[in-house]
């Protein structure tokens, strides 16, 4: 046991397929993301689908023509590194998709599902962020360029994605849905 400040703290036993160095980590994060891509592309159909604003939908499918490039390029990535390409289970993913879903169960058609559309879609591209750019990093510690420079597209695609998604509540949307507020609250 680690002390801190005069506080005991037990640390963690390791397990034995743990990763014991930065491309072990940079394959974890690999196989991660796969995974929350391939079942992203699976999900945004259906929030698609459930979004009332025309812009949305269309911003939405193009997120999933998107998404369906950024596995592609995974793959590509997987090639160059010589890492099996492989989904591992993203459980942080599936919970801003499992939340996403039951927004739109609590929900009616309109501006305020939109809204909800639009945080859990934000929420997915700021996940995607932070693993793009840990990764682009880890790429080019590694000095494995090409890599590096397929996941810095794939990051500013991300980027450029949420900045779109920001742009479209703020245009109308979270207006309008703040407008149900005073339908259904008359103190405000």
């Amino acid at each position: 046991m680690a002390t801190t400040t005069g506080k005991k703290v037990e640390t963690t036993k390791v397990k034995a397929n743990s990763a014991h160095g930065l491309r072990d980590l940079f394959e974890v994060g690999l196989k991660d993301i796969y995974y929350a891509e391939k079942i992203l592309s699976k999900t945004l159909p259906k929030m698609a689908k459930n979004a009332s604003t025309p812009e949305l939908a269309t911003t939405l499918n193009k997120h999933l023509t998107e998404t369906n490039e950024h596995i592609s390029r995974l793959k590509k990535i997987f090639e160059v590194t010589g890492i099996k390409p492989e989904a591992k289970k993203c459980a942080a993913m599936e919970g801003i998709l499992k939340e996403s879903d039951e927004m739109i169960k609590k929900t009616d058609l309109g501006n305020v599902r939109d809204a909800s559309l639009i945080a859990s879609e934000q929420k997915v591209k700021h996940y995607e962020i932070a693993t793009y750019g840990t990764l682009h990093a880890f790429a080019k510690t590694m000095g494995e360029n090409k890599a590096a420079d397929l996941l810095a597209m794939t990051l500013d695609e991300e980027k450029k994605a949420d900045a779109g998604l920001t742009k479209l509540a703020m245009a109308s949307i979270n207006n309008n849905a703040f407008k149900a507020d005073a339908l259904t609250n008359p103190r405000m």
